[in-house]
């Protein structure tokens, strides 16, 4: 078991016990019962899909199973049929992938944030630039290690976003992509004691566990929203569009919203999500 499995067990155990959404009846079996959800590493490292696909599944009767991917693969396998609904945090990705006629709706789960790690001594003073921007181009300008997902992520997407916004991205050899998700670059940047660009619920999740701490406050380069969406199913007779649209259903609902509102209070001290409640964020 690894560290991040083992991690999420523990947790999983604590938030079930304490703030379980209330039961509501089952419902009959439905004609099609199992439903791929495509969704990012940030979503499941945080341990909330451990306890939200359970009870979606003793409510309704579908059995979902989790494909954890980057942002960027998640809407890959919805273009190609291979999931039947979608869970990610790209918006411009998201935005193409909607016109060009793959999704039907589109909508708000959940906000939070993303920040910039790094150590306490925080050697390129991220914490006195006036914005992410300036921030990475303290930690380039100073050749301090930082640590990419180097994924086609919604986290990579946004560091790649910022890094235009910077000027550019500068090469040098204390930059490293690692491929993977966004718990394990978590790991690899606190073995190094680099920086790394995060989402706030990944790293609260695991902060317990790291040398690392949060250099940046909320600002509007930094917010992060993650979208349900409904795939159209032209083409792709094998997918589960009610299915789908079930799970899509169940997140935006009032008792899952309120359920988000209050994820991670009791374990990490504040909420590691936002819940949207239906409405956009400004």
């Amino acid at each position: 078991m690894s560290p991040l499995t083992a991690l999420g067990s523990v947790c999983l155990v604590a938030l079930l016990a304490g703030a379980a959404p209330q039961a509501l009846p089952a419902q009959g079996m439905p004609n099609r019962p199992d439903v791929i959800l495509a969704t990012t590493t940030s979503l499941y490292d945080t341990g909330l899909l451990d306890s939200i696909v359970p009870e979606f599944a003793r409510r309704t009767g579908y059995h979902v199973r989790v494909v954890a991917v980057g942002s960027g693969e998640a809407l890959a396998m919805g273009r190609r049929g291979d999931a039947d609904v979608v869970l990610v945090h790209s918006p411009a990705a998201e935005s193409a992938f909607m016109a060009a006629g793959y999704g039907v709706r589109r909508r708000v789960v959940a906000t939070n944030y993303f920040t910039i790690v790094g150590p306490a001594n925080d050697p390129a003073r991220v914490r006195e630039a006036r914005d992410a921007a300036e921030a990475l181009r303290r930690i380039a300008g100073t050749g301090a290690g930082f640590v990419s997902r180097g994924d086609s992520s919604g986290t990579n997407a946004r560091e790649s976003a910022l890094w235009r916004k910077a000027g550019r991205r500068p090469t040098w050899p204390g930059y490293i992509e690692t491929g993977q998700g966004m718990g394990a670059t978590l790991l690899v940047a606190n073995q190094r004691q680099a920086y790394t660009l995060t989402d706030r619920a990944t790293f609260g999740f695991l902060r317990a566990h790291l040398d690392l701490v949060a250099l940046r406050e909320r600002e509007r380069d930094l917010i992060n929203i993650y979208h349900v969406i409904e795939l159209d199913s032209a083409g792709h007779a094998r997918m589960n569009v009610e299915g789908g649209r079930a799970f899509a259903d169940f997140v935006v609902s009032p008792v899952m919203q309120e359920y988000l509102a209050h994820f991670g209070e009791a374990q990490f001290g504040e909420p590691l999500f936002v819940p949207a409640r239906g409405k956009e964020p400004e």
